[in-house]
């Protein structure tokens, strides 16, 4: 599953977003950053990304083979001035 990921365009891609029930065409161009919200679910192709603060579906294959998944925010904490970790007193 998808969800919780970020992924940045390396090409601009098409996403549906709803406004008033109406479905619309959007591309979301190159270089953006996408977070994956809800999906792929059971064979579903179809991902929810938060775009700009808007909630837009696009299709999983779009995002994975048009986009680079970026690695978690969570940073590690490390010390490299020792082997084997032990910090210095």
């Amino acid at each position: 599953m998808l969800t919780g990921q970020r992924f940045k365009l390396r090409k601009s891609a098409l996403a549906i977003e709803i406004v008033n029930g109406i479905r619309l065409r959007v591309t979301i161009p190159t270089r953006t950053i996408l977070k994956v919200i809800a999906g792929p679910i059971d064979g579903d192709q179809m991902v929810d990304v938060l775009w700009e603060g808007k909630r837009v579906s696009m299709f999983a294959v779009d995002l994975i083979t048009r986009g680079t998944e970026l690695p978690s925010r969570r940073a590690r904490a490390r010390d490299y001035g020792h082997e084997d970790g032990a910090r210095a007193h």
